[in-house]
């Protein structure tokens, strides 16, 4: 299953680590210097221009990105929750 991150992003879920509150996980400063080093690293897809209230860890292949999203933690964890039926895909 895919997850809608925005735009025109999609991530598959099995490669989700973690999904974060933005304002609230940047908070820590282990989670600041994460978030630098891996921007450093260029392993950061910002996926809107608007107002990020979210990022998301996936990894692939051993390879870890950081997806910046407009979209709240909360609707990203209902959407992932959601079970995929007829009337989601038309």
């Amino acid at each position: 299953m895919y997850l809608h991150l925005g735009q025109d992003t999609v991530v598959l879920q099995k490669e989700i680590i973690g999904i974060f509150d933005i304002e609230k996980a940047s908070l820590s400063k282990y989670t600041r210097d994460f978030l630098k080093l891996a921007e450093k690293k260029g392993r950061v897809v910002n996926v809107s221009y608007e107002m990020p209230k979210s990022f998301v860890l996936c990894v692939c292949d051993g390879n870890p990105t950081v997806y910046i999203s407009q979209i709240s933690p909360q609707t990203l964890k209902k959407r992932a929750e959601q079970p995929l039926t007829d009337d989601r895909l038309f």
